[in-house]
């Protein structure tokens, strides 16, 4: 595999797209291994995207993109900031509670950050924030989106690596809305600094937030009902994604009636847009994939890092080490479908749970979408807010760092992570 990993990386440098720097350096391992049929490699193209697991991704999509045209998304803005209005830095500390509750709506960090910056950015510029530091907290707080369930980073790291995706959406729940404090704590200290004062003088009254709730009862129902309907075996994660499209629909029609023919199919073009480049890295992945398993590399790499050292404490910060700098050139979905079937068996001899590892592998991974130099969200956000990426970067510090600190609290206090998914699956 040594002449494939230098071959993906020498595509990848010269501005390859991912994809097809995947698909030649995979294919380029059947031409440099006579054992194997070449046959194998349209076969793998074809068998990666037939798991029934993975149509929760194109449904999940879509349900995502319907419920943004249904008016949810205006809703939960409105909730936000009646929560958040007596904070400093409201217009920011709406973003970390907006993220949370898109969590249970869209699953796609990058939707969310470039959502949030186009719904809050001109609100947070009016009022004088930094232009960077919008672009920062809006694409910083899109990775609560991302863990929160549904997640599609859950789904893509449960099906390659054969964990439960219910387990998984359940133990994102506490990480979440712990980052979301941890964010929010952050945006107070850095908005206040800055000068960046409430839009209230008082918290809103019960009234308000009664009203506001009632309002965005839909969409705050609906990963309830998702967990609950996987728990006790109404759907499965995939049938999940079906339940949600019927869901977005009904609510649009028969609720908020805010969907109409023409936004339905706006829905549409944006799913059939996100859906072909997920997927199409997911059938050429499973060509390098093939050879990852063909050739030991996770016997390999555990039997590596195990010389390294016994504690998987150690071993996991040298695992996340590895991960944030990978996340610096490579998309979430790349780095899950290639490193998690090599990953999950080297920590799961470690005794690390796969579950716990694969709240922290996505968490760390989705963050490389705000790192340079090839961060698909600071760029978005950069210029929906009209400031150059350099500027993003430097106000993500403080917000980088209490995402990383979430991550350490994940490590050291697995019964936080698992304390959901055992209540509701058990042991």
């Amino acid at each position: 595999m040594g002449i494939v990993v230098i071959v993906f990386l020498i595509l990848l440098f010269l501005g390859m797209p991912v994809a097809f720097a995947i698909g030649i350096s995979g294919t380029l391992f059947f031409l440099v291994t006579p054992d194997l049929p070449f046959a194998i490699v349209v076969q793998k193209v074809v068998a990666s995207t037939q798991s029934f697991t993975l149509l929760a991704i194109p449904l999940f999509v879509f349900a995502g993109n319907l419920m943004n045209k249904t008016g949810i998304t205006k809703r939960l803005v409105t909730l936000s900031n009646v929560l958040t209005g007596h904070m400093y830095g409201n217009l920011a500390q709406v973003s970390c509670v907006l993220s949370t509750l898109m969590g249970g709506i869209s699953g796609s960090a990058n939707a969310d950050a470039a959502m949030e910056s186009r719904i809050l950015g001109p609100a947070m510029t009016k009022r004088g924030y930094k232009k960077g530091y919008s672009a920062a907290v809006n694409g910083i707080t899109s990775l609560i989106t991302a863990t929160i369930p549904p997640s599609m980073g859950f789904i893509i790291y449960g099906s390659v690596g054969e964990v439960s995706i219910g387990r998984l959406f359940a133990a994102g729940i506490i990480p979440g809305l712990l980052m979301m404090v941890a964010l929010m704590i952050t945006v107070r200290f850095t908005a206040r600094s800055k000068g960046y004062l409430p839009e209230r003088a008082q918290p809103a009254s019960l009234r308000e937030v009664g009203k506001a709730t009632l309002d965005s009862i839909w969409a705050l129902l609906f990963p309830v009902i998702l967990l609950v309907g996987i728990r006790f075996g109404v759907f499965t994660p995939s049938e999940g994604g079906a339940f949600a499209v019927a869901y977005a629909i009904f609510v649009g029609l028969f609720v908020y009636r805010e969907l109409t023919w023409a936004s339905f199919k706006e829905a549409v073009m944006e799913s059939v847009g996100d859906i072909g480049v997920i997927m199409f890295l997911v059938a050429l992945s499973g060509i390098m994939g093939y050879g990852v398993v063909y050739d030991s590399i996770p016997q390999k790499l555990a039997s590596i890092l195990l010389s390294i050292s016994q504690n998987p404490y150690i071993l996991l910060f040298i695992i996340i080490l590895l991960l944030l700098f990978l996340g610096m050139f490579m998309e979430t979905t790349v780095i899950a479908l290639l490193l998690t079937p090599i990953l999950v068996p080297v920590v799961t001899k470690l005794g690390v749970d796969p579950v716990q590892f694969g709240v922290i592998m996505m968490t760390i991974v989705t963050m490389g979408i705000m790192t340079p130099p090839v961060g698909i969200a600071l760029y978005t956000t950069s210029t929906i807010m009209g400031c150059t990426p350099e500027e993003t970067a430097s106000e993500s510090i403080p917000f980088i760092i209490a995402v990383v600190a979430v991550v350490v609290i994940c490590i050291f206090w697995k019964d936080m992570v698992l304390f959901v998914p055992n209540l509701i699956f058990g042991k």
